[in-house]
């Protein structure tokens, strides 16, 4: 759909003012703006220090400043139009440039034009410019992909991993100087919003910092939220991690919000509002799990859900069955930042890269969703000598027993999606059908064969850790098939969102539009014998040309029996075409209709998804045990390569000196 010509048509008078920022400043006296620019100058006072995609018909759109942060960093021509510097990019190809942009350390929303054209036309402003809001917003934690199904891309590369860590960190007043030392009580909380995981802690640091660059140096967060007073060493710290990255892609976003979002005051009456009026589900945590937070943790929350929920991306902290401390003390070693460094287990000390660390010799995952649990595995080794033998018994296992039921769980992990992002995006609405029957299908796949390997083979299994995930998978599953089964598979493979439902009764509105529109098409289907009529032929059959359909065609040697009041549309040297007044009207109600069919699928697919949302703990767990399933056929897969062994363990060893 294209925009109407108001949104282009200059005011009379207007200049060139070719590097203001709409929004950023006020309109210089005696400029007259067109109304789309009165929408842009709108949209960035709302909306500032944002670079904004404007969607206009088939085109994004970039104005002042913003337009010329897109021709720097896209690569792309930027104009003078109007009073502003513009430049844009086809629709099709948006969320290549968002990512981008976002990749440069850019904030970034998109604008959309939220009235179609048929139901504008219908409306009582409709010369007016089309309305626009914001719609999506995104910076480097908060992008999540939209293109689940291509796992290729995701973990083709084996040398590198994903993290997309959002952290925030506060420091709370009075707590220094404590006992004679100089210490600063500071609470950190990290999320990942492609996966959901919660990571949280605070602890009393000295000068150095030591411990907050410990938790940087782990959770490596691509954004991080600050207030604005921040003591100096604190500052100091970011100021040097920001400084040593080699290139906007690898450095850590900053977001600094205002003091207040730290208050525990506020931030308690946050959290209470935000956890206490939510639905009873699985895994969905109740507010006496949240208060008992530390006040530095639950100050770090508060302003996570505030930011969070500029992006609508706040749901995830409801599942706090995500939540889990930095490092359990008595259960996984806490490294320092300097131990990770020297012992290489991220990055080599000659060039910084992963190839030559402990984790390159390591990794041999076939997910991706395994390969950020085995990062995970390698910065919090396990200190519990039952975990370890545990870990252990599972890998010997694998390479020592021959049972047919392992060499078909390796196989089903080949070529799956990325269950853990695609289970995410669900939940925050952003998937398209078709990625949803993907992760959906692939579940329902791994559900019915392991299955099948517990039925056959589960007595077969010695180890605790693989029976635990032979025998839970099958049942954290068992129901995933009611939502792979009530979708229409012809409908998404052509992308036809008004079929995807195979039982529409649960959608009464679906329902009556497509009655109505079956209606209207019969009217027009019936107004055959009338054009038969006027145009004395024994037949007639409508045309549809360049997507316009109920054309009524009639040679040229016929003109003289066309009626005056018949709309031209179009013609060739043979025939033209036309529509009569009953035509143009019906038309516009059946694409009136058409749109808002849309809209009610779009509404059903909404509360389809709402419905899933429900299972989405159980969906996560199983695919946690995929994923610790994967860790162990890569660990085991590692030990074949090099002569290993495996150490043997003693709680209480003497030694006797001689």
């Amino acid at each position: 759909m294209s925009t109407k010509t108001t949104d282009e048509k200059p005011s009379k008078g207007s200049k060139h003012s070719s590097t203001s920022i709409p929004g950023n400043k006020k309109p210089t006296t005696g400029i007259k703006y067109t109304p789309l620019e009165q929408q842009v100058v709108a949209l960035k006072a709302k909306h500032p220090n944002t670079v904004l995609f404007i969607e206009c018909g088939y085109k994004y759109r970039f104005f002042g400043e913003d337009a010329e942060i897109a021709a720097k960093v896209l690569k792309i021509t930027c104009n003078p139009d109007h009073n502003f510097m513009t430049a844009s990019i086809p629709t099709h190809r948006l969320f290549v440039h968002v990512k981008r942009l976002v990749s440069a350390g850019y904030k970034v929303g998109v604008v959309k034009q939220t009235e179609t054209a048929a139901l504008k036309a219908a409306s009582d402003n409709k010369s007016s410019v089309f309305t626009r809001h914001l719609t999506d917003l995104y910076t480097k934690s908060t992008l999540i992909e939209k293109d689940v199904l291509d796992h290729e891309e995701t973990i083709s590369d084996n040398s590198t991993i994903s993290s997309q860590y959002l952290m925030c960190v506060c420091e709370l007043p009075g707590q220094e100087k404590v006992k004679g030392k100089n210490l600063m009580h500071i609470g950190l909380v990290a999320v990942q919003p492609a996966t959901g995981e919660v990571i949280y802690d605070c602890f009393d640091d000295n000068i150095t910092r030591s411990r907050l660059e410990t938790g940087i140096t782990h959770l490596q967060p691509v954004e991080v939220i600050l207030p604005v007073t921040l003591s100096k060493p604190t500052k100091d710290l970011f100021q040097h991690l920001t400084s040593i990255s080699f290139s906007d892609d690898d450095r850590m976003r900053i977001e600094n919000l205002n003091d207040d979002k730290f208050v525990y005051q506020t931030a308690f009456e946050n959290i209470t509002t935000f956890y206490g009026d939510q639905e009873t589900t699985d895994g969905v945590c109740h507010l006496q799990e949240v208060i008992r937070l530390p006040p530095a943790v639950t100050c770090c929350l508060s302003a996570l859900i505030d930011y969070l929920s500029e992006f609508k991306l706040q749901r995830i902290l409801k599942v706090t069955s995500c939540f889990k401390p930095f490092s359990l003390e008595s259960s996984y070693l806490k490294l320092p930042a300097k131990t990770v460094q020297n012992l290489e287990l991220f990055q080599n000390l000659t060039t910084r890269q992963t190839k030559g660390s402990l984790f390159w010799v390591l990794d041999h995952t076939t997910t991706s969703f395994g390969k950020r649990l085995l990062h995970s595995w390698v910065s919090h080794p396990l200190l519990k000598i039952r975990d370890i033998e545990e870990r252990q018994e599972a890998i010997g296992e694998l390479l020592s027993n021959h049972c047919e039921c392992f060499s078909a769980m390796k196989a089903s992990l080949v070529k799956l999606p990325d269950l853990e992002k695609g289970l995410v995006t669900i939940v925050y609405k952003k998937c398209t059908p078709l990625e949803f029957i993907s992760i959906s299908n692939s579940l329902q796949k791994i559900s019915e064969e392991y299955h099948i390997q517990k039925n056959m083979f589960l007595k077969d299994v010695k180890s605790q850790m693989l029976k635990e995930i032979v025998n839970e998978i099958p049942e954290l599953l068992g129901d995933i098939g009611v939502f792979s089964n009530a979708l229409n598979l012809e409908a998404l493979k052509s992308n036809n969102k008004t079929n995807l439902f195979v039982n529409e009764t649960q959608f009464p509105d679906i329902v009556e539009q497509k009655s109505a529109i079956k209606g209207i098409r019969k009217e027009i289907d019936e107004y055959r014998k009338t054009i038969q009529q006027i145009l004395k032929v024994p037949s007639f059959t409508y045309s549809s040309v360049s997507g316009v359909e109920f054309l009524i065609e009639v040679k040229n040697d016929l003109m003289s029996r066309v009626p005056q009041d018949w709309i031209k549309i179009s013609s060739t040297k043979a025939v033209s075409r036309f529509h009569s007044p009953f035509i143009e009207e019906k038309y516009k109600l059946l694409n009136q209709r058409n749109e808002q069919l849309e809209m009610a699928c779009n509404s059903a697919w909404t509360e389809f998804l709402n419905s899933f949302q429900v299972k989405y703990q159980p969906y996560k767990k199983a695919v946690h045990l995929l994923a610790t399933l994967d860790c162990l056929f890569s660990l085991a897969k590692a030990t074949q390569n090099g002569d290993y062994v495996r150490y043997r363990y003693f709680a209480n060893l003497s030694i006797l000196l001689l």
